[in-house]
């Protein structure tokens, strides 16, 4: 297994799209976004479709639009942080590549979240405690999903001599 087909889960504010950029260069590839390619494929904010279609008919589109990445042959994909949960999703990336799950701390993740919540639908009205709580509650839901992730790296391992490392291991 190449790591050709690289996918990043975690939860929201984990550095996903961050990194996707970045590892897109090193392995000199397209790095994607997941959510934005739904919004420019559906022509709608991620928060407007939860909104008008609703979580399934997003949940649809989020695995069609991931399904698509079978005919690409080098890329890194930053997902949702619900991709991973939904109409296996998981199993799929797992066998079209490497998974790395992303796993920042809660306290980076609510310092990262608070600066930017108004560009997040579901936290914008949240304070700095209910949006640990919700992120938790997030955890907790996702964590049988995560875990089945090739990779797991934690807070203090999110680097770039580490996710380098990761990539080197599948080297072609």
């Amino acid at each position: 297994m190449a790591a050709e087909k690289i996918f990043l889960i975690g939860l929201m504010g984990s550095g996903k799209s961050y990194w996707s950029k970045k590892m897109s260069k090193w392995i000199k590839s397209a790095g994607y976004d997941l959510d934005a390619l739904i919004e420019m494929n559906e022509e709608k904010t991620i928060a407007e479709l939860f909104a008008e279609d609703g979580e399934e008919y997003f949940r649809k589109t989020e695995t069609k639009l991931l399904k698509w990445f079978k005919e690409k042959k080098k890329y890194v994909l930053a997902t949702g942080g619900g991709a991973p949960c939904f109409n296996e999703n998981m199993q799929w990336m797992k066998k079209e590549g490497i998974v790395i799950w992303l796993d920042e701390s809660m306290d980076v993740l609510v310092q990262r979240l608070i600066k930017e919540k108004e560009h997040r639908p579901l936290i914008a009205k949240l304070n700095e405690q209910q949006i640990a709580t919700f992120l938790e509650e997030q955890l907790v839901n996702r964590f049988s999903f995560y875990q089945q992730a090739n990779y797991r790296v934690t807070s203090d391992q999110i680097t770039e001599s580490e996710l380098k490392k990761i990539i080197l291991k599948h080297a072609s």
